[in-house]
């Protein structure tokens, strides 16, 4: 027996409520920006050309400086009225300026390597390794950024002096091989960013400690270990204190000890050649502005990799 089971009629009502709203229009992506936008954008384009000028002017300055004769040196005119080429030439005569050069590439690359390599270690221990008092040793490690390079620098040069190497340049570069309490504080950032896994998993395969720091560890850290590298190299290239301190031979002297023995000598004679002198400075400046252009990338990702971690 079968029943007919019919569907009650759906009774009429008003339809669906919609939105009557009016769409609201989408930006697009080629929206041209507002005038208060425009203005933002000038004042920060303002403010980016002030600071670079600023920035630019000193070696613009030196540059016009070591092309000018001896009366128009400092008449603060950026570009000169007379161009004289000779002060490079003059430069060679004033004293042995390629063996300087050659002695501050040499200090330099041996310091940036000394400190960059011996920094890693002790970042890299202090990154990887968990034990007692490690937090307490690292604090004591950043305490020494605090100490004033004048308080040792007296009982330092009794200790090189004691060993024999006053008037080499071994002190210019040797105390680099303990490290800097900067550097370590910056590679121990980028170690600490390094997923714990990666040594645990090498540990597993029976890989030693230096090498899991050398096969692992430096190669992810190249930009913070190019940021060390160039740092200490532009630092131990300026430095004047320390060669001033410990070399009397002026075959051992670098390039600002150099310079100071030309100023030095035109001090005895009473005649300055400060003409001769900036085309000095800016051989020695040169290397330096070439050393930062080709390491810019690496610094700037180095820094702000550093940034996010800390």
């Amino acid at each position: 027996m079968s029943t007919d089971v019919t569907t009650p009629p759906v009774p009429a009502g008003p339809p669906p409520a919609t939105d009557l709203r009016p769409a609201q229009p989408q930006e697009s992506p080629g929206r041209r920006p507002s005038i208060g936008e425009r203005l933002t954008q000038a004042a920060y384009l303002l403010i980016l050309l002030a600071a670079t000028a600023m920035f630019v002017y000193p070696l613009v300055w030196l540059v016009s400086a070591s092309l000018k004769p001896k009366s128009q040196v400092f008449d603060n005119r950026l570009i000169p009225r007379q161009v004289q080429w000779s002060n490079f030439v003059e430069v060679w005569n004033a004293g042995p300026v390629l063996r300087w050069l050659f002695n501050s590439t040499t200090v330099g690359l041996m310091a940036a390597t000394a400190v960059t390599l011996s920094s890693a270690l002790v970042a890299f221990g202090f990154a990887y390794f968990r034990f007692r008092g490690k937090n307490v040793l690292f604090g004591l490690v950043l305490s020494t950024m605090m100490l004033p390079g004048a308080v040792t620098m007296v009982p330092v040069y009794l200790i090189w002096n004691k060993l024999g190497f006053v008037d080499t340049q071994i002190p210019l570069w040797a105390p680099n091989l303990f490290g800097t309490a900067f550097y370590i504080f910056l590679l121990r950032q980028f170690f600490l960013g390094i997923p714990r896994e990666l040594f645990e998993a090498a540990r597993v395969d029976g890989c030693g400690y230096l090498r899991m720091f050398w096969r692992i560890a430096l190669p992810l850290c190249r930009p913070a270990l190019i940021i060390v590298f160039v740092f200490e190299l532009k630092a131990s290239w300026s430095d004047l204190m320390k060669p001033l301190i410990y070399l009397q031979t002026p075959d051992y002297f670098t390039m600002p000890r150099g310079l100071k023995q030309i100023v030095d000598g035109y001090a005895l004679s009473g005649e300055y050649h400060w003409e001769i002198a900036m085309a000095a400075t800016l051989l020695a400046t040169l290397p330096m502005v070439l050393v930062f252009a080709f390491a810019q990338r690496y610094i700037l990702d180095g820094i702000a990799t550093t940034a996010k971690q800390g």
